[in-house]
């Protein structure tokens, strides 16, 4: 059942652009031409295998990090699942049904596998499990990787099988599956060997055959193996099914009966189908407030439907030579349709990623980006907690799966974008005052605007992990953060009093005495430190794009050198240092007998003081704004702001003036490490709607066979 390999790619002749390149070296080094190309490309060669070797090395670092998690957490912490089923007291050890507790969530057929693992599990709980766990996973990548539709790069041939297995460590369901002892990689790389790996469709259809034994809604992939003209592989597939089952049936006959009709194959084993884990479309409306038979009759209608369109649209990328594509579609609908799809069943999401989405090669990053947040990172992550995007929050595996199933616009292998998009234009290079800048010459500057949706995405995420890292650096445990924190609060003090800048106290009493000034401080300083920088890099993204992602990048450093300020040097705000005076405007009065002064340790990090982002960020705006600004009453405006935010963070007691000395630092070194990394900015004007254009002319559309 192996997949046709595609067309070979033509090579170009030895007369074109390259051969007068090669004479003109010849000409200034007294070289060959032949041997100059040769040399460019052996280092292009090495460079590629010691990339390669670095993923490799990645990917191994990532197994032994995740054998190590698993392996040191306390037995009854780890493996819980499997401790559940083939414990001391598991299911599987214990007369009666194996779904009395509903604790057991396999199929009879898993049941039966695994009771003669029970005395040897029972034996060496943990390490053969996790090691047989990671030995699927790297199986499961390196099958992936051969899987790939046709044609592929060299580098993408070389870099599959790693950043398959790399991608597989990281994500959520696979983490879950090594944390819980779970079984849910087995049918899905049963799967991808019947379809992929072994000869002839009857044994690839009984491989998938045995897997939907495992996971009943792998049956979904008979139609899929029918409609491609697989019938053989689709008639096994259901034979060797039914025989799995009928042989459970004949071991454990009340036990199948429980699963299949008291159950309906599965409903309500586990946990609670409205879980949040549960991310089926029978949970999901579950938490939307449907119930009883309306909710049933919805989700038959709606799962029917979803099934149908992805099951078409799997068929067409089938006989479009994308197969794997075809494969990871035809799970996201069975997801989709299972009455419980825990999160270490939902690996046929990350398979979607191999889909080519966009004509722009601008636009590729987007759909692969957005596949590997959602399955690697935690909702709360993704979407912020806001009440009117919890339904999205709660429900974005599920509906990155309905997106992947119905709706995602995929190339087609014949499609001229499929192997040649519009490619991206960049600004000339601008010279640099000393010969070695750029440091990162391929990080080119581009015309044209980046995808608004991949920039939501990444600066959304980067945030939230901003936020965690920054609420991470207490300097230690609550009391002895505290502790450094106030010593760093004195010697910050100290040295302002041998500078003649500890004018704290003073503003800030000065402040709290006119009651029409302390608001406005109070408010400018908690409304504009987001609405600012924010409308800043709007401004930049819609009118100058060039300009944007230089802006995006500096702020980037910026705020990621102050990361390092708060991990370094806890400091406490002159608002939080006891017996100094100084009254909290915004927060109230805080209480210094608590360790963590009430909620506000919950919500982040006290001491992220120095440097101060608020008064980094608004330098950071003025800045931008003076260089970019075309009006000279825009720029003062635009200076304005870092004036009135210094005065802010002081005058409510949140930040001591050499905060905003080391924010002044972090900003100049975020606009000084930009230069260096890319060069000078970009100087050029060109026309947005001139860069966003299709230059279809240019682009060679390749001979389809």
């Amino acid at each position: 059942m192996r997949i046709a390999k595609g067309p070979m790619r033509g090579t170009r002749g030895t007369n074109g652009a390259g051969g007068p390149r090669g004479v003109a070296n010849a000409e200034r080094t007294g070289r060959p031409g032949g041997a100059f190309g040769a040399a460019a490309v052996g280092t292009a060669g090495a460079r590629q295998r010691a990339a390669r070797l670095g993923l490799w090395l990645v990917a191994a670092i990532l197994a032994v990090r995740q054998l190590a998690v698993v392996l040191s957490t306390p037995r009854g912490e780890r493996l819980t699942d499997l401790e559940t089923w083939v414990g001391p007291d598991g299911v599987l050890h214990v007369e009666g049904s194996l779904y009395d507790s509903t604790r057991f969530t396999g199929t009879p057929f898993g049941g039966l596998v695994l009771k003669p693992l029970t005395r040897s599990a029972e034996q060496t709980l943990g390490w053969g499990w996790t090691f047989g766990t990671l030995l699927l996973v790297v199986a499961l990548g390196l099958v992936a990787a051969r899987a790939l539709p046709q044609p592929v790069s060299r580098r993408s041939s070389l870099f599959a099988a790693p950043v398959a297995i790399c991608l597989l460590m990281l994500s959520l369901p696979v983490r879950n599956a090594f944390w819980l002892g779970q079984t849910s990689i087995i049918p899905v790389l049963l799967v991808l060997l019947g379809c992929f790996a072994v000869r002839g469709e009857r044994a690839g259809g009984a491989l998938i055959g045995v897997a939907a034994a495992f996971q009943p809604t792998v049956l979904l992939f008979a139609p899929l193996l029918w409609f491609t003209g697989r019938r053989n592989a689709a008639a096994w597939l259901g034979a060797t099914f039914a025989a799995c089952t009928a042989l459970a049936w004949a071991a454990m006959p009340h036990d199948s009966y429980t699963y299949w009709v008291h159950h309906l194959a599965g409903v309500g084993l586990g946990g609670r189908a409205d879980d949040l884990a549960n991310q089926s479309l029978h949970g999901a409306l579950l938490r939307l407030g449907l119930s009883g038979p309306l909710e049933i009759a919805v989700f038959l209608v709606l799962g029917a439907g979803i099934a149908a369109l992805g099951l078409r649209r799997a068929v067409r990328y089938a006989h479009d030579g994308q197969l794997l594509l075809a494969v990871a579609i035809t799970g996201c609908a069975a997801i989709v349709v299972s009455p419980t799809a825990w999160q270490h069943q939902l690996l046929w999401v990350l398979l979607a990623v191999v889909g080519r989405v966009g004509k722009r090669a601008s636009d590729r990053l987007v759909w692969p980006v957005a596949v590997v947040v959602v399955m690697t990172l935690p909702a709360k992550m993704i979407l912020p907690n806001m009440a009117a995007l919890h339904p999205l929050r709660d429900n974005v595996v599920l509906l990155a799966a309905i997106a992947a199933a119905t709706v995602v616009p995929f190339l087609s292998r014949t499609s001229p974008y499929y192997r040649s998009p519009i490619p991206t234009q960049y600004a000339p290079p601008v010279p640099a005052r000393w010969q070695r800048i750029p440091l990162l010459p391929f990080l080119r500057r581009v015309l044209g605007r980046p995808n608004l949706l991949l920039e939501l995405l990444l600066i959304r995420v980067t945030y939230a992990a901003y936020s965690q890292v920054r609420l991470a650096a207490t300097g230690g445990t609550i009391s002895g953060g505290r502790e450094r924190a106030e010593h760093h609060g004195e010697q910050i003090l100290s040295l302002e009093r041998i500078l003649h800048l500890d004018i704290e106290r003073w503003a800030n009493h000065a402040v709290v005495k006119i009651d029409w000034l302390r608001q406005f401080f109070d408010f400018y300083y908690t409304s504009f430190h987001f609405v600012v920088p924010l409308t800043v890099l709007g401004v930049l993204y819609w009118r100058r794009p060039v300009d944007y992602r230089w802006g995006r990048s500096t702020l980037g450093l910026t705020t990621l050198l102050a990361l390092v300020g708060f991990w370094a040097y806890p400091l406490a705000p002159p608002r939080l240092m006891p017996d100094h005076g100084i009254i909290d405007t915004v927060h109230g009065v805080q209480d210094f007998s608590q360790p963590d002064y009430g909620t506000l340790t919950a919500l982040t990090n006290q001491y992220a003081a120095m440097p101060s982002l608020h008064f980094g960020w608004s330098l950071w705006c003025g800045v931008v704004i003076a260089i970019v600004a075309p009006k000279g009453w825009m720029k003062a405006l635009g200076l304005l702001h870092p004036f009135f935010t210094l005065s802010a963070i002081v005058a409510t007691g949140n930040h001591w003036v050499l905060d905003a000395v080391g924010g002044a630092l972090v900003v100049g070194a975020g606009f000084g490490l930009a230069y260096v990394f890319q060069g000078p900015r970009a100087r050029t004007t060109v026309a947005v709607a001139e860069a966003d254009a299709e230059p279809v002319a240019e682009v060679k559309h390749p001979a389809v066979s």
